[in-house]
């Protein structure tokens, strides 16, 4: 007679190895198994892997440029090894010292004065209940991020060019003269920071909103019924659930701290603020590759890259005290 077995009543199997197989075929009979279902899952991520090695770490090797006097003629190989002459030669410029620490700057206030707003932004959204206008404002936010910083560029001389800029336009109206925004030093400065703001804050509130699906929501209905306003249940709700996530953002965003990039300063920067706005990036480019002195431009490229590791690992360090490190 046949039994009808409950998916809990079945008979287990036995923990035994088979007599047959033993427990080193059953051990590769399972290596088999589980390599043949990763096959696809393996053959769709190989052309990461390749693009990884020929785009990320083959080029590493030119590193070596760095503690060489490169020439096109002798090679990366056959170029005279310097050693550490080309950093004596970047360092012994005075100029160099200023370049430093206009990177570390401009990148220090990119990352620690922009870093609140995209999660304030999150906040915001997430207390919207109209989920059309939340759309709306999410699309809105989002879609400076897809534009150029050649375009944001050209946007910012079109609103803050002292002569044809529409609020200049505004302040001649209302007081007869412009002001050069970006001409001067310190609003040079809070364009600079505002773009940065603008473009990137949409983007990165879309991390935190889908760090905020994964607090439960019961925790807010009895802090309601505990009397909590908006405000605490923010504080110790809200905050202390995407604190993961946010230690993970600041730890990432600190890594760039020497890496200000090209695009948005070499498009802002003119000669009346180039006491600020001439970092290691623009440097590089005007003379690493604009004259072909490519030791020093790799030289200094190197310096940057381990500062920010330095950056990387200490963050981390301390993240790691409140249990939040990234490894």
């Amino acid at each position: 007679m046949n039994r009808l077995y409950d998916q809990n009543e079945r008979p287990k199997a036995s923990s035994r190895a088979s007599p047959v197989l033993g427990g080193r075929g059953i051990a590769a009979l399972r290596r088999s198994r589980t390599w043949n279902l990763n096959k696809p899952l393996l053959l769709m991520f190989a052309p990461v892997v390749l693009f990884f090695l020929l785009f990320r770490y083959v080029p590493m090797l030119g590193i070596v440029i760095a503690f060489k006097e490169y020439n096109f003629g002798d090679g990366i190989w056959g170029s005279p090894w310097v050693g550490l002459d080309n950093y004596r030669y970047l360092f012994g410029n005075p100029q160099m010292i200023g370049i430093i620490r206009n990177t570390f700057m401009l990148s220090a206030l990119n990352v620690f004065v922009g870093f609140p707003f995209p999660i304030v932004l999150a906040l915001l959204l997430n207390e919207v209940r109209r989920l059309w206008f939340k759309k709306w404002v999410q699309t809105l936010v989002y879609l400076p991020y897809f534009l150029n910083w050649v375009i944001v560029g050209g946007l910012v001389v079109m609103v803050f060019a002292q002569e044809t800029g529409f609020v200049n336009y505004i302040l001649k109206l209302l007081t007869g003269k412009p002001y050069p925004f970006l001409y001067e030093k310190h609003s040079w400065l809070t364009i600079f920071v505002g773009t940065t703001i603008w473009k990137g804050a949409g983007w990165t509130a879309i991390i935190y909103l889908a760090a905020l699906t994964t607090i439960d929501p019961h925790l807010y209905e009895a802090s309601a019924i505990d009397g909590a306003g908006k405000g605490r249940q923010i504080w110790h709700i809200t905050l202390p659930g995407i604190r993961s996530t946010i230690a993970l953002m600041f730890i990432l965003n600190i890594g760039h701290v020497m890496d200000v990039g090209f695009d948005q300063v070499y498009t802002l920067q003119n000669s009346m603020v180039s006491d600020i706005s001439e970092v290691i990036s623009t440097w590089n480019y005007k003379y690493g590759l604009g004259t072909g002195e490519f030791s020093y431009g790799t030289a200094l490229g190197l310096l940057e890259s381990l500062v920010g590791l330095i950056l990387v690992l200490t963050a981390n360090a301390a993240a790691k005290k409140f249990d939040q490190g990234l490894w």
